[in-house]
């Protein structure tokens, strides 16, 4: 997994530095580490690959090719990197309970995790709440007015964010973090990007591994059992075989066919 830094990331982790802030710094960009661990381990477990996480200034991506993906997938890998969050605050809160003095070591991780999870919990995209929201909304409407009505409730959360600091509470981050939801409620959403399987060239001296799979098993199934030490067989059973594809093979098809497509179809399967 390649992990990419942003200039801005770097020039806010000298700042830190320099101002005395970088215990804090280092522990909320790991906190945006396991969070974005999260998504990558959920969609694994779909049959979704990632390929790199960009720590940015105002938190952490993970790119993934999730071409084709269901909505309701689409809001289990949503929600998973919140989940990491509230855990990480529900382990904080018990070492706690059973260990007092450990409060001035772990204060900041507990609040970094909170802040992290309500924050992704706000029906603003890029934000895992929005894309909860947009997945929600595509369900009964199409994808366009979804879409506009993403974006307008990004720009409302804006003008409530700079309401908050005019005349609330004067925190820099609240107008901070009401620039990012207005900029993200006018860019326009980028184009999702498919990874080229067909382009990993095996290495030499991979352990070959048999993947046994149903004839109704689809592409998002069989990628659940890739790995990279190991080089894959898939073999299609009903009564009998009925057919054996490589991974090589799987990669190839999958450039012309959606992942909920059924893999045995796409074959000369007798």
């Amino acid at each position: 997994m390649k992990i990419t830094l942003h200039p801005l990331f770097i020039a806010l982790g000298i700042a830190s530095a320099i101002f005395g802030g970088l215990p804090v710094f280092i522990i909320y960009a790991l906190t945006a580490l396991l969070h974005e661990c999260g998504h990558i381990f959920c969609a694994s477990r779909l049959g979704f690959r990632c390929e790199k996480i960009s720590l940015m200034p105002y938190g952490a991506s993970a790119l993934c090719d999730t071409e084709g993906i269901s909505p309701a997938d689409e809001i289990k890998l949503a929600i998973s990197g919140p989940a990491v969050n509230a855990l990480i605050c529900v382990a904080t809160a018990g070492l706690w309970w059973f260990f007092p003095e450990t409060y001035a070591y772990t204060d900041t991780v507990f609040s970094a995790s909170a802040v992290m999870f309500i924050i992704n919990l706000l029906p603003a995209y890029p934000l895992d709440g929005g894309r909860v929201a947009r997945s929600v909304m595509c369900m009964f409407l199409p994808q366009k007015p979804a879409r506009i009505a993403l974006r307008v409730m990004s720009f409302l959360l804006a003008v409530a964010f700079v309401f908050i600091f005019f005349f609330a509470y004067k925190n820099l981050s609240f107008l901070m973090f009401a620039s990012f939801l207005f900029c993200s409620a006018l860019e326009k959403e980028p184009l999702l990007s498919r990874i080229n399987f067909i382009s990993k060239k095996p290495k030499r001296g991979k352990e070959i591994k048999h993947v046994m799979l149903s004839e109704n098993s689809t592409y998002k199934d069989a990628l659940r059992y890739t790995d990279a030490s190991k080089y894959l067989i898939f073999q299609f059973y009903a009564d009998g075989m009925l057919d054996e594809i490589t991974e090589d093979e799987l990669y190839a098809q999958m450039q012309n066919h959606g992942i909920y497509d059924k893999i045995i179809e796409k074959t000369d399967a007798p």
